[in-house]
């Protein structure tokens, strides 16, 4: 067993839930200097407005003020959110589900403002990003401390277990679970609540989102992706390969030979480009 990894019981409930929340990943002193790369690379791109490259803004405003929504891929952006990527607290867990050989696929970070935070909806992350077998995980990790009131992440448990849902309208990816009824038959979902310091390890497979943050706390959440090396990426669009330029190997070695569980599955549709998950979300009526 791995110095940090998960307990014989935690992978069981990992692997029967879908989701594992992991309370105290990170310490204050992590906490403070990550929150700390986050401002600097706002306070950097403030002045760009719509010209800045490494971030998205929320649509709604704060007063005057414009608020970031996401920070594209900060593992390649900062030293901080790479030290987090590649310490044993996570990489040690991430090895308890999926083996010593290990890729780190990509990452973003979800700001979820104050007043303003965007609504994510009802989807899989395995639709983004089709692989030969499903053997794909988030490290969601809170920066500050995480509720239902600031719009914590919420997931249907065990739903994993079952078939990738249609994320498209009229033809075109959407972004979101877009099948009617598709929630029948499934558990009720739950609010994946934690303070700051908490990581979230959920399966590609599982179907979760969050609601809008109207409080007066903000909800950044740290999102790091990583897949077992055998699990291979399916190419389906341009997207593929921007996805890909950011992967590399993180523990063990390289495998040669690609294992293919998934006999079908719906392949995105993309029609144009987009900025992010809420680009897409945001072009077709609300589901949550």
């Amino acid at each position: 067993m791995p110095q940090k990894g998960l307990s014989p019981s935690e992978v069981s409930r990992f692997r029967e839930r879908g989701y594992l929340i992991v309370p105290d990943v990170l310490d204050s002193g992590q906490l403070s200097r990550v929150n700390s790369a986050v401002e600097q690379i706002i306070a950097e791109e403030s002045p760009l407005g719509d010209r800045a490259t490494r971030l998205e803004w929320e649509p709604e405003q704060a007063g005057e003020q414009r608020v970031a929504r996401r920070i594209y891929n900060p593992v390649h952006q900062h030293p901080e959110f790479e030290r987090v990527a590649l310490c044993d607290a996570v990489l040690d867990r991430v090895e308890s589900v999926y083996g010593p050989n290990l890729q780190f696929h990509h990452g973003k970070l979800n700001l979820k403002g104050a007043r303003v935070g965007s609504v994510v909806e009802w989807h899989q992350d395995f639709a983004y990003f089709p692989h030969t077998n499903p053997d794909l995980l988030a490290c969601l990790i809170y920066l500050d401390d995480a509720n239902e009131e600031n719009g914590c992440l919420q997931v249907i448990p065990g739903s994993h277990a079952g078939r990738p849902f249609d994320h498209s309208l009229n033809g075109a990816f959407a972004g979101k679970i877009t099948e009617a009824g598709w929630r029948q038959g499934l558990p009720e979902s739950v609010k994946c609540e934690g303070r700051a310091g908490t990581m979230i390890m959920m399966h590609c497979m599982t179907p979760h989102a969050s609601l809008p943050n109207r409080s007066g706390r903000p909800r950044p959440t740290l999102i790091l992706e990583y897949r077992a090396a055998d699990a291979y990426p399916i190419y389906y669009h341009e997207q593929t390969h921007r996805s890909e330029q950011f992967t590399r190997q993180v523990r063990g070695q390289r495998i040669s030979t690609a294992r293919v569980t998934l006999t079908s599955f719906p392949m995105p549709q993309l029609q144009g480009d987009h900025s992010s998950l809420y680009d897409l979300q945001s072009r077709s009526p609300r589901n949550i």
